[in-house]
């Protein structure tokens, strides 16, 4: 895991009687802009000589906070750091809490259908269609309209048939605590922290530090229906993430965080502005919960490595704050 403290950019130039090639390579550093620079001269060097002698490479990279799909390091603002946890501010204004080795899983309750579904209910209406214009001679007309309205109606019928599949099987909650409970019987040495968030649960494994990019970990996540995007982002920034403050359209902070976008580094006249948002935000987040704790289940397993963690954890988040809302 590399939450650098420090980036710069470089830019080279390749030009010919033929052709024109420019690239563009981010640096970083947690020791100075300086050797941040350096490393951002060093990667555009050697991707322009990749270019040049033919093979593909990407002419720049985006400038993103948590580019995960790429795999570059985190680049958020670091608020603090804990040992080899880094607490960073995200593009939206929101502190998070990295790890390299403490397994947070996310699991939101999904209520729309599959596009498998959609898909499903789309080609019954088209099947329906050609059974009444060829197989019972109906006019062309009525087909054309079944297939109008598979158009516009398959997506929400899909999503309805969801809600009415999750709520036969007991509600999104059952469905969630089922698939751990499914795993954790195949695992018994495994120790899981439950906690609420305002669109799931979170998942904290607690009986061994884990490491992103183990098969055991991707196993765990994708059995338990973690957001495969996020599962990716671990695996490529060798890296755990969970959120320790509310999301700022949740407690009535309506305006981004300023300047946008809110990438890590801003230029030092913005930084005012930059901060003030932040001020007002910390003030309106200290009254909400991140996540509230429920249970602990499995082997109830707690590594050494991990129990300092875990209490900083729960209280940034406000996670046994009783009454709090979540956010």
């Amino acid at each position: 895991m590399i939450v650098p403290q420090f980036w710069a950019e470089a830019r080279r130039r390749h030009r010919d009687s033929n052709r024109q090639i420019t690239v563009r390579r981010f640096g970083w550093s947690d020791a100075s802009e300086r050797d941040a620079q350096i490393m951002a001269d060093a990667r555009a060097e050697e991707a322009l000589r990749e270019a040049v002698a033919g093979r593909t490479v990407d002419r720049r990279e985006r400038k993103v906070a948590y580019g995960g799909a790429q795999g570059l390091p985190i680049r958020e603002q670091v608020v603090g750091r804990a040992g080899d946890v880094v607490i960073t501010r995200n593009a939206y204004g929101a502190r998070c809490l990295n790890t390299p080795d403490a397994l947070f899983a996310d699991v939101d309750f999904e209520m729309s259908g599959s596009l498998k579904l959609k898909f499903g209910i789309f080609f019954a209406f088209a099947v329906a269609a050609a059974v009444l214009v060829w197989g019972l001679d109906y006019s062309r007309s009525v087909g054309i309209a079944l297939v109008g309205v598979a158009l516009f109606a398959s997506a929400p019928l899909g999503d309805l048939v969801q809600k009415w599949r999750v709520a036969l099987s007991g509600g999104p909650e059952r469905q969630a605590r089922g698939r751990l409970a499914a795993f954790l019987a195949a695992h018994p040495a495994w120790s899981v922290r439950v906690y609420r968030t305002p669109a799931g649960l979170r998942l904290l494994a607690t009986h061994a530090p884990q490491v992103p990019v183990d098969a055991p970990v991707e196993e765990f996540m994708r059995a338990v229906g973690t957001d495969p995007l996020y599962v990716t982002m671990c695996r490529n920034q060798h890296c755990f993430r969970a959120r320790l403050t509310a999301k700022p359209w949740r407690i009535g902070i309506e305006s981004h965080m300023k300047p946008r976008p809110g990438v890590w580094p801003v230029r030092p006249e913005r930084r005012a502005e930059r901060a003030a948002w932040i001020a007002r935000y910390e003030v309106q987040a200290a009254s909400y919960a991140a996540c509230e704790y429920v249970e602990t289940v499995g082997s109830g397993t707690v590594h050494a490595k991990l129990a300092p963690l875990i209490e900083l954890h729960d209280r940034e988040c406000r996670a046994r704050v009783a009454g709090a809302p979540l956010a």
